[in-house]
């Protein structure tokens, strides 16, 4: 039966990833989003990451995505556009430099065994059979880790604001009242 769940999950969330990508309108592309979202949910499930799934199907599938919604709908990008008007035009040769940079580094961290899987936690044991997950994830987050969570929040909502700003179409410019002739 586990096979089976993971298939499915693997499938649905595979399924939407790609509806991300190939999809032309962006709010389809959210809606698939929810889906892989909820793919990767059922995955946690299956993992036994129940705090995990939950936070997956609250905080991503519900809160980020219906921003990401919002955001789409504020700006009127839902809209087709031109695709063969470049307005920068090293966009695509740079997007695939990286690529292939990012695909090489890949490839030499499985090759030549840097890639580190499996290492001591920093932060302590990563599990305590007296105290629930949920407990000691709370106490990392809120005690170690405040800082970075707090500074996470602030970066986010300002990238939300700053792309409503810079999308913002300027108000049409008003007319001169008409002349009046004698």
């Amino acid at each position: 039966m586990d096979i089976v769940v993971f298939a499915v999950a693997s499938v649905v969330a595979v399924g939407g990833a790609l509806g991300v990508v190939l999809s032309r309108n962006p709010v389809h592309s959210a809606l698939m989003l929810v889906m892989t979202l909820f793919g990767v949910a059922v995955l946690f499930v299956e993992q036994e990451a129940h705090f995990l799934a939950a936070v997956q199907v609250i905080v991503y599938a519900g809160a980020i995505v219906v921003l990401f919604l919002f955001v789409i709908m504020l700006l009127g990008v839902d809209r087709s556009e031109d695709l063969r008007i470049e307005t920068l035009r090293a966009q695509r040769p740079l997007a695939g430099a990286l690529a292939l940079v990012a695909v090489l580094e890949m490839v030499l961290l499985v090759r030549y065994g840097g890639w580190v899987t499996g290492g001591a936690s920093i932060a302590g044991p990563g599990r305590d059979p007296n105290v629930p997950n949920v407990e000691l994830l709370a106490r990392s987050i809120f005690s170690r880790y405040l800082l970075a969570f707090e500074a996470t929040s602030v970066l986010l909502v300002i990238a939300v604001v700053g792309a409503v700003v810079l999308a913002r179409r300027p108000p049409p410019m008003a007319s001169p009242p008409p002349e009046e002739q004698p």
